[in-house]
């Protein structure tokens, strides 16, 4: 990619990876290939396995193909007023074509409409961007006080106690609270030993915010605290060493960012102090800060004390500090080749 050196190659939904063509792109663009994205699935568990092996086989006759991956699963929040995850779905386009709120609740009350749904998950099983992991979709937030005691519950142990069938009890449920109730579905990379083995490679490169994307939806922010926190401190799939290389020092090298990624005399001072005791992120919240008061999720940090760029202190544990105008940052526009 021009003067930026490195080269990036994304996997879309449905297409086809070639390494060949890949390691072809590599050497005529003398530059590193960046491929995203390598997500552990439970319905095809030896995909990306099979995938990082092609990759660092390839690294092996010198051809720089790195596999972007995360440290967190892939999740998507979502109320039953805009349920993205099940929008692809042959069967639920009377819910789509509903013309208002009231004519929705009457498609998901309807039995027939119901039973159709059920059909196409179990018959397109591994296909969807939901695929009947009911234990890996979880109640965040309950719109009604009452109910407050299932937040965090799946809903394969929510449908369990109710004894109903899962899509009959998020639906009930959902209902219940006029479609207020938010869930959040763990879609993929949340089998966590097969996620510790594609982190602890050395040449994963270990990113994938969404950095602003599907803010409605998606909350990744805090992935670095995350990989600091729980997989090196709590599960030890990584050092703590490890972990911060893994966030500063390989990616500089990476895409060639001059006097980044080290703490070396002559290197900018971009700097965060933490606690490695406590060092974490956050639950994920709602708020309404966007232009007409739209939602987005976030996340606080825990343990953060400090964060300065090029030597000037922009946040503490608090949050920002610094005077906006102050920006110390700076535009990068040299990159080593």
């Amino acid at each position: 990619m021009g003067d930026s050196g490195v080269g990036v190659y994304m996997l879309t939904k449905g297409s086809k990876t070639s390494i060949p063509y890949l390691e072809e792109l590599a050497v005529e663009a003398r530059r590193p290939v960046v491929i995203a994205a390598l997500f552990h699935s439970n319905t095809n568990p030896t995909a990306a396995f099979t995938w990082l092996e092609q990759v660092n086989a390839a690294r092996a006759r010198g051809r720089t193909l790195v596999a972007q991956t995360s440290c967190c699963p892939l999740s998507m929040d979502f109320t039953f007023k805009s349920p993205y995850l099940f929008e692809s779905m042959q069967s639920w386009k009377p819910a789509m074509a509903a013309h208002d709120g009231e004519a929705l609740k009457r498609v998901y009350r309807d039995p027939s409409w119901r039973d159709a749904v059920r059909r196409e998950l179990e018959a397109s099983r591994g296909r969807l961007v939901f695929n009947s992991e009911w234990d890996k979709l979880f109640v965040v937030e309950t719109a009604k006080d009452e109910n407050r005691a299932l937040e965090g519950m799946t809903l394969a142990a929510l449908a369990a106690k109710a004894g109903k069938d899962p899509l009959d009890c998020i639906l009930d449920l959902a209902l219940s609270e006029d479609l207020d109730t938010l869930f959040v579905a763990q879609l993929l990379h949340n089998d966590e030993a097969a996620v510790g083995r594609i982190l602890a490679d050395p040449d994963t490169h270990i990113s994938l915010s969404d950095a602003g994307a599907h803010l409605t939806f998606f909350c990744d922010a805090g992935f670095g605290l995350h990989l600091m926190g729980h997989w090196s401190r709590d599960l030890g799939v990584l050092d703590l060493a490890q972990a911060v290389h893994r966030l500063t020092g390989q990616p500089a090298r990476l895409f060639g960012l001059q006097d980044r990624g080290l703490l070396r005399q002559g290197h900018a001072a971009d700097l965060m102090l933490f606690d490695p005791a406590t060092v974490a992120r956050g639950p994920k919240r709602r708020v309404h800060d966007l232009p007409s008061g739209a939602a987005r999720l976030t996340t606080s940090a825990v343990g953060l004390h400090g964060v300065w760029v090029n030597g000037t202190r922009m946040a503490d544990a608090r949050g920002l500090c610094a005077d906006p105008a102050s920006r110390p940052g700076e535009v990068l526009r040299r990159f080593s080749s």
